[in-house]
């Protein structure tokens, strides 16, 4: 044990090993993540490509949930930037006909839920889907309206 040393050949192989297979789900995740993200723009109608080009896929985003471009350089600033990538990501589940839980899905479990949005039935309704009549708020009770189903019809 006098002759340890943690630069010995051993220790630095030992811990690359590790680094490189904690590597290969990171790339999976990401790849997962990036096909997601792929076919949510494709049904959005915007180039696919555009989701791996660094700054470009925001401004490409922005477009989609119909916010204006220079909302980028809100991107730029901390602390504001979280505030407005989840605003956008909400902007993004509502122009997809989703609600808020979904939002919380993309923020967390995005490598489940960009796959779910590109590759599931979900339609893209335009722009934050409210002025495209996406999501409704349901309609109150009219009593007024109501007929009994177990009532035969008055002739």
């Amino acid at each position: 044990m006098e002759n340890y040393d943690s630069s010995s050949p051993g220790a630095v192989a030992g811990l690359m090993a590790f680094f490189a297979a904690m590597l290969i789900p990171i790339i999976i995740v990401w790849l997962i993540v990036i096909i997601g993200q792929w076919k949510v723009y494709t049904k959005a109608g915007k180039p696919g490509w555009a989701c791996i080009i660094p700054i470009y896929n925001l401004i490409v985003l922005l477009e989609i949930v119909g916010k204006p471009i220079w909302w980028i350089f809100l991107f730029l600033i901390p602390c504001v930037n979280i505030i407005f990538l989840v605003w956008t990501f909400n902007l993004l589940s509502k122009s997809f006909g989703q609600s808020e839980g979904f939002t919380v899905g993309l923020i967390l479990l995005g490598f489940v839920f960009w796959p779910i949005l590109g590759f599931g039935n979900y339609q893209y309704l335009g722009p934050s889907a409210a002025e495209a009549g996406g999501l409704q708020p349901p309609k109150p009770f009219d009593p007024s309206n109501y007929k009994d189903p177990n009532v035969p019809p008055q002739v």
